[in-house]
């Protein structure tokens, strides 16, 4: 009877090891929001979470694969992370999101003691001591805002011979599949973080491509929403007409639970007014979401065969959820790309000196005149790769009422909207489009820069204002490639719904291997 009392007691006893074990190193790699909530759930703290991810980070992004994927880790986390243990204490959570740490981009504001940089050095002293709305938003569900995050810096507007990934703050972005290939842009590190598991979700931008090839490129979920469920105020602009900030996450549903958080009429944010009767939980709807009978519009651009095999394996899996595959070939859009240019152009001028005028005394460019300015004189540190062309022909357009930038406003609206996704879907009597999203991943070259090679689906959604959501089709070649769900105005449900049915059949995201440059496979090795 003694024995087994002191077998019993023993047992005990390393119960209570492995649950203070458990506490002190949580599990957060490959941690879902559910996840991470289980835990939280069963003992775990906010605060040993959070620790837990900071360790990540201090291991793996300025030593180990050296990813550069984090701008700042934020002083005031565990703080915050200790907050919302003592109300989950209380009983009095915040809500779904409370103890969860979040990654910003680091062109959104957080009343954080740390600046929003853009990635500019022009920018360093941007210490603004205020949230941006979406961050606000945030916060009212007791996120943990963990940090700052990487990215192309000024969003990878300021030259069209930029290396995505790279900023001058924070050094260039290494993708966690092949460390040698690029993380695309601008929300590079909010993609590369997600993908190593250095917080479960993170928010990015997009103006084109911004959020859903950084998710593609990196084995994640990316949903570039409507224009105007998502506030851009006190985010660094480009474009009034297509900045969005977009969740970004391994999975649908944490990309949902995420886009839950962010969505909201904002006052100083016109493009959100009409958004009111758009708003609801787009998480819930997943777990009854179906394909059966729903008619979507394939494209199917040029691409390598590696890709276009990837693609058609997606295609089947579609099919077997019982969606209606019908093929469609884009319409031509002539001068699509050149009005685009313009407006972004012209709205960057604009829309970056109003944003600058508000920053604090502590930064001295104050228009995009003295941003280029700054960056000639600090050439060395700004400008040891590539130039800002793009800026110098911003500085020179003339204005939101200049003929010619309306008249370029109305024909990309145009030829992306109505004569392009809507053409598209109606066409087919479709509700969605599917394509790929991008190629894969190019090297990482400062040379040259970019060399983006193979097919985009990031254009017309960008352009029209509409939903963008991208999920992994897993590995071609060792990196990742992700498929593109388009619809219509405010059917950001829509291609949630669809993204999750795909995921959860195709189960096709690999997490990354932190490889120095992609497997191949064998075929490099030869006969001999």
């Amino acid at each position: 009877m003694t024995g087994m009392r002191i077998r019993a007691a023993f047992a005990a006893m390393v119960m209570v090891s492995a649950a203070a074990s458990a506490q002190q190193a949580p599990v957060v790699e490959e941690q879902s929001i559910d996840g991470l909530r289980a835990q939280l759930a069963h003992g775990t703290s906010s605060v040993a979470i959070t620790q837990a991810y900071l360790a990540r980070i201090a291991a793996m992004d300025r030593t180990g694969p050296t990813l550069r994927a984090v701008i700042a880790t934020n002083p005031d986390a565990l703080e915050q992370a200790k907050a919302s243990d003592a109300r989950r204490k209380a009983g009095k959570p915040l809500g779904p999101l409370d103890g969860i740490p979040v990654l910003i981009k680091d062109n959104i504001e957080t009343k954080d003691p740390i600046a929003t940089t853009a990635g500019s050095l022009a920018l360093k002293d941007n210490v603004t001591r205020r949230d941006a709305p979406v961050v606000a938003a945030l916060r009212k569900q007791g996120a943990v805002i963990l940090g700052k995050t990487n990215l192309s810096e000024w969003a990878n507007i300021r030259s069209t011979h930029s290396i995505s990934g790279w900023s001058a703050v924070g050094g260039l972005v290494r993708n966690p599949y092949a460390l040698d290939r690029t993380s695309c842009g601008s929300s590079s590190g909010s993609g590369a973080a997600v993908a190593a598991s250095f917080a479960a979700v993170a928010i990015g931008t997009e103006t084109d491509g911004s959020v859903v090839c950084p998710s593609s490129m990196n084995g994640l979920v990316g949903l570039k929403p409507t224009l105007g469920m998502v506030s851009r105020s006190r985010v660094v602009p480009i474009s009034h007409s297509q900045d969005t900030p977009g969740p970004m996450a391994r999975n649908v549903r944490d990309a949902a639970l995420l886009f839950n958080a962010m969505v909201g009429v904002d006052p100083e944010d016109a493009a959100t007014r009409d958004s009111r009767t758009h708003l609801h939980d787009f998480a819930a709807p997943l777990a009854t979401a179906s394909l059966s009978g729903v008619r979507v519009a394939v494209l199917r651009p040029d691409m390598s065969d590696v890709l276009k095999a990837k693609y058609e394996a997606s295609l089947a899996v579609l099919k077997a959820q019982g969606a209606v595959l019908v093929d469609v070939e884009t319409p031509k859009l002539d001068g699509i790309g050149e009005a685009e240019l313009l407006v972004l152009q012209t709205e960057l001028k604009a829309d970056l000196d109003t944003y600058l005028a508000t920053t604090p005394a502590a930064v001295k460019t104050r228009t995009l005149d003295q941003v280029i300015a700054f960056d000639t004189a600090n050439a060395t540190s700004e400008m040891p790769f590539f130039e800002q062309e793009t800026f110098v022909a911003a500085a020179k357009t003339r204005g939101l009422r200049d003929p010619e930038y309306l008249g370029a406003r109305a024909k990309s609206l145009r030829l992306a909207g109505a004569e392009g996704i809507d053409a598209l879907l109606t066409k087919a009597q479709a509700t969605l489009v599917v394509a790929p999203t991008y190629g894969m991943p190019w090297l990482s070259d400062t040379v040259y820069g970019d060399n983006f090679n193979g097919p985009s689906a990031s254009e017309l959604p960008a352009i029209s204002g509409y939903p963008h959501l991208t999920v992994p089709m897993g590995l071609v070649r060792g990196v990742p490639v992700g498929l593109s769900f388009i619809a219509t105005r405010w059917a950001d449900q829509a291609v949630l719904n669809a993204g999750y049915v795909f995921e959860q059949a195709a189960k096709a995201r690999v997490a990354p291997g932190y490889l120095a440059t992609n497997d191949a496979g064998p075929g490099l090795a030869g006969a001999r």
